[in-house]
């Protein structure tokens, strides 16, 4: 099985790697702990946060790796964790495809970290040679995560109602989009 990269660096200042449990559980608690109220609004796996949440979350990261359902980085700037992003399959996700999710502590939102990490994630995901189309799906009302897939030329497709009947917005990028797009 091909599997992505386990660290790629993406500029001098920001890298993406694996997360390492336990090592990682202090600092990415404390990150979670400090970003709840930027995240709230947009994460319904926020209100389990908790020492155990987050030992969980962590402790299923290889396991997930392993089995291909999910590749999840932390995203790591100056050296700090500062979010994670990954690639992801869910029980609604069309064969070929993976969905991307990110997000970060508010003090790194507004100077391009998200962008830069998920451009980079696409770029993971197409290094598998079974995927044909990355998807990233948000709410409406969340400008934040709509202006990632609108600059990295991802395409608006659809709009979808979640488990508990809340609107999301999907867009799609397919891999002939993404290998005619020029360089950044």
């Amino acid at each position: 099985m091909t599997y992505p990269r386990d660290a790629v660096t993406v500029d001098d200042r920001l890298g993406l790697r694996r997360f390492v449990s336990p090592a990682d559980l202090p600092e990415l608690h404390r990150v979670l702990g400090e970003s709840i109220d930027h995240l709230r609004p947009w994460m319904d796996w926020v209100d389990n946060y908790g020492p155990e949440w987050t030992a969980g979350f962590l402790s299923r990261r290889d396991r997930d790796w392993e089995a291909g359902t999910s590749y999840t980085y932390a995203v790591v700037l100056d050296g700090v964790i500062v979010g994670a992003c990954g690639l992801h399959l869910q029980e609604d996700t069309p064969p070929g495809a993976y969905e991307i999710g990110y997000w970060l502590h508010p003090a790194a939102t507004g100077r391009g970290v998200a962008t830069r990490a998920v451009r980079a994630i696409v770029a993971e995901g197409f290094r598998l040679p079974h995927v044909q189309q990355l998807l990233v799906m948000h709410l409406p009302e969340n400008h934040a995560s709509a202006g990632v897939p609108a600059r990295l030329g991802f395409t608006e497709v659809d709009r979808v109602r979640g488990d508990e009947g809340e609107e999301f917005r999907v867009w799609r990028l397919t891999r002939p989009e993404a290998t005619s797009q020029p360089a950044a």
